[in-house]
């Protein structure tokens, strides 16, 4: 479909090292499952750990398994804050 923006995953902290980019495109819709084959099986292992979040679209998800992005939407990764 012309004019698809498709949804832009934006790998933050220690996950970007993992992805060595910083963002990556994939085709909407985007499901949970999309995600884990979209961004490969390093960073798919990080995902499937509690205390990694998915934001879309700058809401952090409650459960990131609901996750169904759509065209033009941002997905971020975001790592587990370190420190303490």
């Amino acid at each position: 479909m012309a004019g698809s923006k498709g949804v832009t995953i934006v790998f933050l902290g220690p996950l970007r090292d993992l992805a060595g980019e910083d963002a990556r495109e994939a085709t909407a819709p985007l499901d949970w499952e999309g995600l884990l084959d979209a961004v490969g099986p390093q960073v798919a292992e990080q995902l499937r750990e509690k205390r990694v979040n998915v934001a879309c679209s700058g809401k952090v998800l409650a459960d990131k398994t609901d996750l169904l992005a759509q065209d033009g939407d941002e997905i971020a990764l975001l790592p587990p804050v370190s420190g303490g």
